[in-house]
């Protein structure tokens, strides 16, 4: 499928001209700019440059941080502490790090959400979605790896808990652990290989971002309707989309700047509200924390991995069936891992020829359970492994691995769409009408 028709960039001016052969970088900073965009995405959509604003945030800070930090393990610690006392705004520096991350995270939770719910990951977009599933998981990996850094008391338990998950893995489990942390335990070799990968990794994340929005831009953004811009000439195109710049740019400007002051409150007022104090404690070997946690935004699959015991029926099964090589220990890891890649197969497990589930009147009750069901992961995972708290863990771990793989399959045959506009441009003219307290039958039934 081609771009959307719209008008390119054109150089006027020799100097303009001259560019354009040698290095066409106005021209596709252009054609960014001016790229068609639905007219009638809504809030939604304001995520992509909150999340684009702070993977740049992490990374210059990131820069300025690492240059006066010691990853070893006799002094990492104190050179936090030095940071915090003694490099001019080093406080501020590591406040906005530690809190950017939970950002990051919150708005690629929210932008996921939004994905899920639109059909966003429905063809043509299905490399668009891996590309961000393979985002996540780097994020997932540089945050870990990050919060290792400060080498507190819940950095050093976190990474020997999480580092110890794969010496589950049969027979090659302890080999990949020690290949993992440069030596049998958490350690310097262990601090080293995290402190250079976290630095690294960012970078890595920032080219598939890249990769992320060329990606849409071929195959153009989707909207709240699911309904695909009109490409037959650029006349019906103009009817369905407006030009990202200045419409969009500024709307997402305005989402961003209070975002940032939110942000910027919680970074000054209660920077260590979503930490463990804990993790102001230097690392200790021989003193154990009576409650492990990792950071808020793993706690959902931690409740996950944590779910799956040996009095679990499905844990004995398979135990039982490959003559147990999978223990309850591998089968919460293989569950753990299972969960985003059920999401990444969004695309293919999701049957309905309708994307939005605007139009889907069963698949939107089903779809908030799920958000919910998301929460109470968050909520169980932060609690002791203990009286009711892995029961609610395993229910809703259940019940994620029952929507991918039972859910959105069996609803693309059983539920009965509603009616959808037939082009943007109609939906538009409804939603006008509607705030002007008419009405205008402009949705043709879901086929």
């Amino acid at each position: 499928m081609g771009g959307i028709p719209h008008d390119h960039y054109e150089p006027k001016a020799a100097w303009e001209k001259s560019l354009a052969k040698r290095l066409p970088i106005v021209g596709l900073m252009y054609d960014t700019l001016m790229i068609p965009t639905p007219k009638n995405l809504n809030w939604m959509w304001i995520w992509g440059i909150v999340l684009t604003f702070v993977l740049v945030l992490q990374i210059v800070t990131g820069i300025v941080l690492a240059m006066h930090y010691t990853p070893h393990i006799d002094h990492a610690f104190a050179s936090v502490e030095h940071i915090m006392r003694n490099v001019n705004g080093g406080y501020m520096l590591r406040y906005m790090h530690q809190n950017g991350a939970s950002l990051f995270f919150v708005a690629v939770y929210a932008h996921i959400l939004r994905g899920l719910y639109y059909g966003s990951y429905k063809a043509p977009r299905e490399i668009t979605w891996i590309i961000g599933m393979l985002i996540y998981v780097l994020m997932m990996g540089t945050a870990f790896m990050g919060y290792v850094l400060p080498w507190g008391q819940m950095s050093f338990w976190g990474a020997t808990v999480i580092t110890g998950l794969f010496g589950a893995v049969p027979f090659v489990g302890e080999a990949l652990q020690t290949w993992l942390l440069g030596g049998p335990a958490v350690d310097n070799a262990t601090l080293n290989r995290f402190f250079s990968l976290h630095y690294l990794l960012p970078f890595v994340i920032l080219g598939l971002v890249i990769v992320h929005i060329w990606a849409f831009h071929t195959t153009g953004n989707n909207n709240p309707t699911g309904v695909e811009v009109r490409r037959t000439s650029k006349e019906e195109a103009e009817k369905d989309t407006l030009p990202f710049w200045p419409y969009f740019v500024i709307k997402d400007l305005f989402a961003l700047a209070v975002i940032l002051a939110v942000f910027f409150a919680v970074v000054g007022f209660m920077p260590n509200y979503l930490g463990h104090p804990d993790n102001y404690i230097e690392a200790n070997a021989l003193s154990t924390p009576a409650h492990i946690v990792p950071e808020w935004y793993f706690l959902p699959f931690y409740a996950i991995l944590r779910a799956f015991d040996d009095t679990v029926w499905a844990v004995q099964l398979v135990s039982f069936l490959t003559g147990g090589i999978v223990d309850a220990k591998f089968f919460g890891v293989l569950a753990m891992f299972g969960a985003i890649v059920v999401m990444a197969l969004a695309p293919w497990l999701d049957t309905s020829s309708v994307r939005s589930a605007r139009y889907r009147p069963m698949l939107k009750w089903w779809f908030w359970v799920f958000v919910v069901n998301f929460f109470v992961l968050m909520w169980v995972g932060a609690m002791p492994a203990e009286g009711i708290y892995p029961v609610i863990a395993l229910i809703g771990s259940a019940y994620w691995f029952a929507y991918f793989l039972i859910i959105l399959p069996l609803l693309g045959v059983i539920e009965k769409p509603l009616a959808r506009p037939e082009t943007i441009e109609a939906d538009v003219a409804a939603q006008k009408a509607a705030a002007n307290g008419g009405s205008q039958p402009l949705a043709t039934p879901a086929e």
